[in-house]
């Protein structure tokens, strides 16, 4: 019997308390307690495109200071959690894509679960600072500790959109999807010329 791909983590700091559960071979059974405008909205996307089942429930000094702290704590805690449920990379397929369109939005995802960490991240400035009262910028320090704690390479981009919620939904959908093709089982040989990952 195959070893179920999941991982439980807690992380607890002066500043955050992040707990979460995650099984990336899950039925999209997913449970986030955040208290982050936006935020939830977007990880429950990403979630359920990946095919995972995740609780997830964080807290912090976001009323004292700001979300900048909890938002990337979620995302060392959620990257952590994902590089566990990968520990053994043989016949992964390790390479995912994934274009999505949310109406006027078009969103792209690219992976390598290579073992190296890299983040390229082009959003339009055009779209604006803030989706409602959270910040967007904080997306991209999500997004860096995710992939570093994660060890994996994501290209992601934002190609059009004029509805900031729409463009960013459909870009973490597609990181979702990205990541749902790129872990899957497709034999038992590494996936690199080196023969190490």
């Amino acid at each position: 019997m195959e070893l179920a791909r999941e991982a439980q983590l807690r992380r607890t700091t002066k500043e955050t308390e992040v707990e979460v559960f995650v099984n990336i071979d899950g039925a999209r059974q997913i449970d986030i307690v955040l208290n982050v405008p936006f935020f939830p909205h977007l990880l429950e996307a990403l979630a359920f495109h990946a095919g995972w089942d995740l609780v997830l429930r964080a807290e912090g000094d976001q009323e004292r200071v700001d979300n900048h702290h909890i938002v990337e704590d979620v995302g060392i805690v959620l990257g952590e959690a994902l590089h566990q449920c990968l520990a053994d990379k043989k016949g992964l397929q390790r390479f995912g894509s994934a274009f999505v369109p949310m109406d006027e939005a078009l969103g792209m995802a690219v992976v390598d679960l290579s073992g190296r960490p890299y983040l390229v991240y082009d959003v339009p400035s055009s779209l604006g600072p803030k989706v409602g009262n959270f910040e967007v910028i904080l997306l991209e320090e999500f997004l860096r500790s995710f992939t570093s704690f994660a060890r994996f390479t994501l290209h992601a981009k934002i190609w059009w959109g004029k509805n900031a919620h729409h463009a960013f939904e459909a870009l973490f959908k597609a990181t979702g999807r990205a990541l749902h093709e790129a872990v899957q089982v497709r034999g038992d040989v590494l996936p690199s010329t080196k023969g190490i990952l």
